[in-house]
């Protein structure tokens, strides 16, 4: 799982968890997530440690969601799942001036978009994301979130 896809992945695990009538394995979260079922256990780790989910050892066990989905931000996931490595952290100090000069104005105008970024995902709870995929649901009835989908 890249990076970049990291956030969209774990919110596409938590929602098939919502949706999900008991425990989900981390063979069938890494299904849903297109990854390894070790990189579900490590990235649900950090979601365990942030109180969103809770883990179930043993025959029919598996992760299940530990929170109502309206008091979840996007933000608290993104921020749970590791994915808050900013690339506007620490910017290069080349001895080249103008490569100095560039790294500072990116440095200043991707910390400018990742503000902006935070502010609307602290706006938006898994509740939204679970509401608009009903409103999907019903213009397709035929679907089944168990099925396989090229998207899902």
């Amino acid at each position: 799982m890249k990076s970049g896809s990291r956030l969209s992945a774990v919110l596409h695990a938590l929602l098939h968890m919502a949706e999900h009538a008991g425990p989900m394995t981390s063979e069938a979260l890494a299904a849903c997530m297109r990854t390894h079922p070790v990189v579900v256990r490590r990235t649900m780790a950090g979601l365990r440690e942030a109180g969103f989910v809770v883990s179930e050892r043993g025959h029919g066990g598996g992760w299940v969601l530990a929170r109502d989905l309206a008091s979840v931000t996007l933000l608290d996931v993104q921020l749970a799942a590791g994915d808050a490595a900013s690339p506007t952290a620490a910017p290069p100090q080349p001895d080249c001036l103008v490569e100095q000069a560039v790294q500072h104005a990116l440095h200043d105008s991707l910390q400018a978009a990742e503000a902006l970024l935070a502010a609307r995902l602290s706006q938006v709870t898994l509740a939204d994301l679970s509401a608009d995929f009903h409103r999907r649901l019903q213009r397709h009835p035929d679907w089944s979130i168990h099925a396989p989908h090229a998207s899902s």
